[in-house]
């Protein structure tokens, strides 16, 4: 079962080889094995948690951890107004498992590359709140997510995006410092 992502928007230019080149030395020194697969995109399983945070972490646990480019960011349908500046390009960050102990370790491990790259983080959605259905329109359901988002502290945006189904609907981005506070909330919880 795939487990949830996150994304890693940069606002400065920079070529996924270069971030790769950062990136790599760092994560060898707490995972293995890391493999470079096709495309440059990076597979590695965390062997000590407490290098980004959490060291409670069981390497038994582990699953598969992953970083690819996002060819997607930035998009034309996508509303970046809320940013002094739009995002250049995207990394998708994500874990091959799902349940709690791995949604804590992907937000630790995008705590930490976005400190060292400067980003932004995409939650892929809504926290807080079930995944939209064109079906389901939950108006209680979505103030108490952003009662929710507000209460943290740092900053944090709704980006509009276009839907499959023909509508708008929107995700939070937030800086390291809301991240850094939902990770303490005991709701913690990421999209997927």
């Amino acid at each position: 079962m795939a487990g949830p992502v996150v994304g890693l928007w940069l606002c400065e230019e920079r070529a996924f080889e270069d971030v790769l080149a950062e990136v790599v030395p760092w994560v060898e020194r707490f995972c293995e094995p890391v493999e470079s697969g096709g495309g440059g995109d990076l597979d590695f399983w965390v062997r000590d948690g407490s290098a980004v945070g959490l060291p409670g972490w069981d390497p038994a646990d582990g699953s598969v951890f992953f970083l690819t480019e996002d060819d997607e960011v930035p998009a034309a349908d996508e509303d970046y107004s809320a940013f002094p500046r739009p995002p250049v390009r995207g990394l998708v960050l994500g874990a091959g498992c799902s349940g709690p102990a791995h949604h804590r370790m992907l937000g630790h491990l995008a705590l930490a590359l976005a400190e060292r790259l400067n980003a932004l983080i995409d939650f892929d959605g809504v926290l807080g709140y079930p995944a939209p259905r064109d079906d389901v329109d939950d108006g209680a359901a979505l103030e108490r997510a952003r009662a929710l988002v507000a209460s943290l502290p740092g900053e944090v945006a709704e980006v509009g995006y276009d839907t499959a189904g023909g509508g708008r609907w929107f995700r939070h981005v937030g800086d390291v410092e809301f991240l850094r506070a939902w990770l303490r909330h005991p709701e913690f919880r990421l999209v997927k």
